[in-house]
């Protein structure tokens, strides 16, 4: 990670970096996005280290972009949400997925599809809806497989 003294630097890309910029912190954050929330299904789902996982987590929780939920006390568990600061990057990982979706392609396709809750409608490169023109939040959009590639 880049070093935390940016007396030489005044950029504001190099400190959002500090929070996000680890290679397992996007995939992360687009696993909770997704829902994906509880510790052991994070550690599956991305095939990362527990120590790793456990890091990257309490990065997050220090700097608010999540916060931890007790979902049981024995034994002790969490579950890990986006909070506020956190939603507002659904933003920036919609737009990197559609950025590789185009050029970086699946051959059936993209894997996921970011569609509005609301009419159905798919996501713009503004996270805007493209049926209804709706201006899209992360509590708008489901991301479901696409099904070309959930039936093979």
């Amino acid at each position: 990670m880049l070093g935390n003294d940016y007396a030489d630097q005044t950029c504001s890309i190099a400190r959002s970096l500090e929070v996000v910029g680890e290679r397992w912190t996007i995939l992360i954050l687009r696993d909770l996005f997704l829902g994906v929330d509880r510790f052991d299904a994070l550690v599956a789902s991305l095939g990362v280290t527990r120590t790793v996982l456990a890091r990257r987590l309490a990065h997050l929780v220090d700097e608010g972009v999540v916060e931890k939920r007790r979902y049981s006390e024995r034994p002790e568990r969490f579950s890990y949400h986006p909070t506020a600061k956190g939603r507002e990057l659904m933003g920036v990982i919609a737009l990197l997925m559609q950025w590789g979706d185009r050029h970086y392609p699946h051959p059936a396709g993209p894997p996921r599809l970011l569609l509005h809750r609301g009419c159905g409608g798919g996501a713009d490169d503004h996270l805007t809806c493209d049926r209804c023109g709706t201006r899209l939040q992360p509590e708008d959009i489901d991301a479901p497989l696409n099904p070309a590639l959930a039936a093979g």
